[in-house]
């Protein structure tokens, strides 16, 4: 296995690594991965997006290495956009624990459907309006 595979099979089942909050301030990190690849659960075909995550830090702040190799450990899986969604806002809820936390998956279109999926959690006041990429 080369160090790359298991640097993501790492990301994705140990916790992620994480820095401490160095301010006080109320901000909004956002994070982009426009790389994002996972397996159709029923067709087996890849699957492509961009995962969008803003989450306003409390304690912790999530290091950008560590996210990106978490996202990229999808890349093998069978799973639904709605599932994967939920997944990726879940473990970062958990582990970070942010005032709030909106996680977006926008999709490639497949058959000429456009998917969009968002999940939030906490406070979203501070999150600016997303526009899904359009071809």
């Amino acid at each position: 296995m080369k160090y790359g595979d298991l640097a993501i099979q790492r990301a994705a089942a140990e916790p992620l690594e994480k820095w401490p909050n160095q301010t006080d301030n109320a901000y909004v990190i956002h994070l982009e991965h426009p790389e994002f690849t996972a397996l159709c659960p029923r067709s087996g075909y890849p699957d492509f997006g961009t995962i969008v995550v803003d989450y306003q830090p409390r304690d912790w702040v999530v290091e950008l290495k560590a996210f990106k190799l978490y996202i990229n450990a999808f890349r093998n899986e069978s799973i639904s956009h709605e599932q994967v969604v939920n997944a990726i806002a879940d473990r970062l809820w958990s582990e970070l624990a942010p005032a709030g936390i909106r996680v977006i998956g926008d999709f490639t279109r497949r058959g000429g459907v456009k998917t969009v999926i968002t999940v939030c959690k906490g406070d979203r006041s501070r999150f600016e309006p997303y526009t899904a990429k359009v071809l």
